[in-house]
């Protein structure tokens, strides 16, 4: 609810603080006394069109700040996410407009635009009358209300559910589809690289390990060389193994005359013997594997140039291609496979359609029924409001496959004919702005508890009525001031009888300069204001007597507590 409303230097408002409770409030005054600046005023905060005419004559700039404590409003989080503020008890909305006509807007102290100041106001507040922001004149917003009327809760998370799993299984046939399409396209391409790359036979690393063979095929002849000399120097008729043996032969011959002295020396020679004897074998093994020479370089070029020519073809390194065979074969293999993939996606899809088109039906039908039981509703406010020949109804009709969606196939509208014999058309048509204020209060009253927007504002529901009628419109606004809050700018003594309570607007003129003051009526002063309203400018007693009666359904007016069980937003 708007809790208060903080004006700068507004047109002929220089400074106002104005506190405002739950339930019914009713703002009176004299024609001219300012009634339309304190809504153009709230319209600013809103993010309504900034207007430089607004700002007070010799000032730089106006302010208006709109204070609400924002309850349980479900698209007040979101829109609050979007603007990089967090939720707080109390949520500000300040506007600030330069006699230059440019203007700054902020949420909670925090810097916002002037559209996103205007999202989240629709959260709290719907102005009905001079502002064209009513959320009933969108159609966007019908097929919600008529659902928060008919409690569609679970049905509606049962469609949203199934609606998931149609679009996951559609997702799941394209891909199978694509999948397939994709494949067949690519078979003869795969079946040629899986034989080719089969009589390949590509080995992992296969291209390193040739060229580091090759590079030493390359130097065989030396290498070859370097070894047998080696193996000459340690094996041979005079190489070391020979003369450590011959050494090792004379020490222990004189073994005996020495004593121990000699053992070092014998076990040392032994130990040389055998490193010569394991590197004479190591050599050996080299100067066979070099003399064989293996595969020749002829050989190993070839293969070099095999699996690099197969490299070049396939786009991939030459140390890639075994992953890559593996990959053909098995895409190859889901060629077999693919249809029964595509069978079962199609399947899933069309079971998934069904499930989704079961749950949407039914959420039609529902709907279906809540929209006469809401036009039933609606028409029986209508003729105490002086709306008898106005006919409501609440179209459904299915929409466009292609506009299905996790709230069902249904394109919901509210409609109206003004006159019998007339076509019904959008809300917007109706032409008188006091009929069309009515015609909203009816509805208001009957989705009251549908919709979440907290504060209610109503500017000439009053407008060319009277009387019974205009009785009506007080009676209707009290019980919706059950549900929310509600302010109605009002020309009728009836409907200010019947609010919790009354502000009145007049003028000042104090030294020279004009300004608009609000003040908070207490009981005896409504009794005389609305009496006025009765009378005109001379108040009598017997205006005063007819305000009292008309007080007195209201159980004395007063600004006392809501009624019990009101809700707060």
């Amino acid at each position: 609810m708007l809790s208060t409303l903080s004006i700068r230097d507004v047109v002929l408002i220089d400074r106002l603080d104005l506190v405002l409770e739950p339930g019914l409030t009713a703002l009176t005054g004299e024609t001219g006394a300012g009634k339309s600046i304190l809504l153009d005023a709230l319209g600013l905060a809103l993010g309504a069109r900034a207007d430089s005419g607004l700002v007070r004559q010799g000032c730089p700039q106006a302010s208006v700040t709109a204070e609400f404590v924002p309850g349980d409003a479900p698209d007040l989080r979101p829109a609050l996410e979007e603007l990089g503020v967090a939720p707080e008890e109390t949520l500000r909305l300040r506007r600030v407009l330069s006699a230059d006509g440019r203007s700054r807007a902020f949420v909670n102290d925090v810097p916002s635009g002037v559209t996103s100041l205007r999202r989240l106001a629709e959260a709290l507040v719907e102005v009905h009358g001079q502002f064209d922001q009513q959320a009933l004149l969108d159609q966007a917003q019908h097929r919600r209300l008529l659902d928060a009327f008919a409690g569609h809760r679970d049905l509606l998370a049962t469609v949203a559910d199934a609606h998931r799993a149609r679009m996951a299984a559609r997702d799941r046939l394209a891909e199978a589809q694509a999948a397939v399409e994709k494949a067949r396209a690519d078979e003869e391409y795969l079946r040629l690289g899986v034989a080719e790359l089969a009589e390949l036979a590509p080995e992992p690393d296969e291209e390193a390990g040739l060229a580091e063979e090759r590079a030493l095929m390359s130097q065989r002849t030396r290498l070859l060389e370097a070894v047998q000399g080696a193996l000459t120097e340690v094996a041979g008729d005079r190489g070391a193994e020979t003369r450590i043996a011959a050494a090792a032969r004379l020490i222990e011959r004189q073994g005996e005359r020495a004593g121990d002295r000699f053992e070092p020396v014998i076990a040392a020679l032994d130990r040389s013997l055998a490193e010569l004897r394991e590197a004479a074998g190591l050599l050996e093994g080299l100067a066979r594997e070099l003399g064989d020479g293996g595969r020749s370089l002829e050989t190993i070029e070839d293969r070099i140039h095999a699996l690099r020519a197969a490299s070049r073809k396939y786009g991939v390194a030459a140390s890639a291609l075994p992953d890559l065979a593996r990959d053909f074969a098995r895409r190859l293999a889901a060629l077999a496979d693919g249809g029964a993939a595509l069978e079962r996606a199609a399947r899933d899809a069309a079971a998934a359609e069904a499930a989704y088109r079961a749950a949407a039906e039914a959420l039609a039908a529902s709907r279906r029924d809540a929209a006469a039981r809401l036009d039933a509703a609606v028409a029986r406010e209508l003729p105490p409001l002086k709306l008898e020949r106005a006919r409501f109804s609440t179209d459904v009709a299915a929409a466009p496959e292609g506009d299905w969606g996790p709230d069902g196939m249904d394109r919901v509208a509210f409609t109206v004919a003004t006159n019998p014999g007339s076509a019904p058309g959008p809300l917007a048509r109706i032409a008188s702005g006091g009929e069309l204020s009515r015609f909203m209060l009816a509805l208001k009253v009957v989705l009251a508890a549908a919709d979440p927007v907290g504060t209610l504002v109503f500017d000439e529901v009053d407008s060319g009525i009277g009387g019974a009628v205009a009785s009506a419109v007080g009676e209707r606004l009290a019980r919706l001031a059950r549900e929310v809050q509600v302010l109605v700018v009002t020309h009728s003594p009836q409907v200010a009888a019947l609010a919790d309570r009354q502000l009145q607007v007049r003028k000042e003129v104090q030294g020279g300069t004009t300004a608009t003051r609000i003040e908070a009526l207490d009981e005896g002063a409504r009794r005389e204001e609305i009496a006025r309203m009765l009378s005109g400018s001379a108040v009598t007693d017997a205006a005063r007597a007819a305000a009292d009666s008309l007080m007195q359904p209201a159980g004395g007016g007063g600004s006392g507590p809501p009624p019990r069980g009101r809700r707060s937003r």
